[in-house]
């Protein structure tokens, strides 16, 4: 069942490129809950929002996909008008997806370290620890993002060894540390206020947070591959919440 859900998943996102409108036959007709404030809920208004981006001639690159419980979730790459890079999260009951989270930003980059937003491993090792790996990110966020305890991330953290995708920060521990310790008038320049999800794979863990960069609401998806107990390499995508006056449903972003 895990990858044929996936499979449905792959030929969902291709929907984007090709239009087709059974792509999105792997989305429940009745119990579908969107997420994407700015989308409307139902498999109807996806696909018909795919035929209308089809014609634009876009191109969907599904980088990596994962598996854990009744969630599939993705790290994505479109290129529309302009290219951009996400996470997709879907839950699933049965053979269908009844639920969709997603977080997009615009691709930037290459960092000060030479790295893209989503070059990089992506073969699923080390299943056996999904769940240690789960916990250690969840105690990194809770911690360390949300709890600023920034001394802390020499117990989750890998020094120089840790590789950095974010398109504004390089390689290594302590450019994650000035990151985190940046200020704008006095405040942090990101904030984490609240974990929401944490899917994992083996050696890779997506955790799902809200908080805000520069003092706008945002979703915050964190990526990382684990390795002998530490973190040694992340991906991220930051997103605006858009103000609810633009919302096509009352669902909520997270």
């Amino acid at each position: 069942m895990t990858e044929a859900r996936k499979e449905g998943i792959r030929t969902l996102l291709k929907g984007i490129e090709t239009g087709d409108p059974t792509s999105v036959e792997v989305i429940h007709p009745d119990k579908y809950i969107q997420h994407n404030p700015q989308t409307h809920t139902g498999r109807e208004g996806l696909a018909a929002l795919f035929s209308r981006l089809s014609k634009s001639a876009p191109h969907v690159n599904l980088v990596r996909m994962w598996s854990d419980g009744d969630f599939v979730f993705a790290h994505t790459e479109y290129d529309f008008s302009t290219r951009r890079i996400g996470f997709e999260v879907f839950r699933f009951e049965g053979d269908h997806t009844v639920e969709h989270w997603d977080n997009i930003q615009p691709r930037q980059g290459p960092n000060p370290s030479g790295h893209s937003m989503v070059d990089g491993p992506t073969v699923v090792t080390d299943l056996s620890e999904t769940e240690a790996n789960r916990s250690l990110v969840r105690a990194f966020v809770d911690e360390v993002l949300i709890g600023r305890q920034l001394d802390r991330l020499t117990a989750f953290m890998a020094g120089e060894g840790f590789t950095q995708h974010n398109p504004d920060l390089e390689d290594g521990r302590d450019a994650v540390r000035a990151a985190l310790e940046r200020t704008d008038d006095g405040e942090p320049v990101v904030v984490y206020t609240r974990l929401h999800r944490v899917l994992a794979e083996g050696n890779f863990v997506l955790a799902v947070s809200e908080g805000s960069r520069r003092g706008v609401h945002s979703a915050l998806y964190d990526l990382f591959r684990v390795a002998d107990g530490k973190l040694v390499e992340h991906w991220d995508t930051i997103e605006a919440v858009a103000p609810k006056s633009e919302w096509k449903h009352d669902n909520g972003k997270f």
